[in-house]
């Protein structure tokens, strides 16, 4: 009897955790793992002339937007037609 009531104890606890389980063991975790894995390879590259950069993307971004076509407010033409 001792050993049923083990048994269905340790289905119960397996059941309950089995969603946290699987993120570990399954291949959830495997995916995880072997991401965590290459990010390890990655290096970050920093610029010598980080304001240069920077300023040379602001100027680029306000030539842009000088250049984008502007469109006119209209008036309400319900009110002209009348």
């Amino acid at each position: 009897m001792a050993i049923v009531l083990l048994a269905c104890a340790l289905v119960l606890v397996a059941g309950a955790e089995w969603p946290r389980l699987s993120a570990k063991v399954g291949s959830e975790g495997r995916a995880t793992r072997k991401r965590a894995r290459r990010k390890e390879s990655f290096t970050v590259i920093e610029g010598d002339a980080a304001g240069a950069d920077s300023d040379d993307f602001a100027k680029s971004v306000e030539r842009d937007l000088a250049n984008l076509p502007v469109l006119e407010e209209r008036g309400d033409d319900r009110t002209q037609q009348k």
